[in-house]
C-alpha cells in the first residue's frame, strides 16, 4: 500500500526567528528518551513513576527530560493528589511523532519521494511526486 504524506509547506519567506523556532522544535525531538516519553504520552497521561517504569529509563532521567519538555511547550503538568500527571500539550506533538516514526520507517524500507514523470499542464502542482523504492546503486 502506497504512502500518500500530506504535503505542508513552510512558507518561502521563512524569517530567522521561525527558522529557529522550528530548528528548537526539531532539536528537542533529536533526543531518545524525550522521543519514548512523548510517544508513551500518546496514549494519555502518565506520572514520572510509570514513565519510569514502562520505558525502563531512571526517574532522575525522566524527571530531567519531562522538565525540558514543558519548558518547551510539549508537555503540561497537573498535580492529581500526591502525584503529576504529564500528557502532551496538543494533538500536534503527537502528529510531529507519527510523522518521524512514519518517515524514519521509509527511511528503513528504503522508500523515498522523487519526481515523477508525469507532469500536469495546469494547477498549482507542476509535477506529481510519488513513493519510489531506492534501489542499491543509485
Amino acid at each position: 500500500m502506497a504512502h500518500q504524506p500530506t504535503r505542508h509547506r513552510l512558507a518561502p519567506d521563512l524569517d530567522a526567528e521561525a527558522a529557529v523556532s522550528v530548528a528548537s522544535t526539531l532539536h528537542a525531538l533529536a533526543n531518545p528518551g524525550r522521543l519514548r516519553i512523548l510517544a508513551t504520552l500518546q496514549a494519555g497521561p502518565a506520572t514520572v513513576g510509570r514513565l519510569t517504569e514502562s520505558l525502563a529509563m531512571e526517574q532522575s532521567a525522566v524527571s530531567h527530560q519531562l522538565r525540558l519538555l514543558r519548558d518547551l511547550g510539549f508537555v503540561t503538568a497537573e498535580r492529581q493528589g500526591r502525584n503529576i500527571e504529564y500528557r502532551l500539550y496538543d494533538n500536534h506533538i503527537g502528529e510531529l511523532i507519527e510523522q518521524a516514526l512514519s518517515h524514519a520507517e521509509h527511511v528503513r524500507l528504503g522508500v523515498v519521494e522523487r519526481e515523477s514523470t508525469t507532469h500536469r499542464t495546469s494547477g498549482p502542482r507542476a509535477a506529481v511526486r510519488a513513493p519510489v523504492p531506492v534501489r542499491s546503486g543509485e
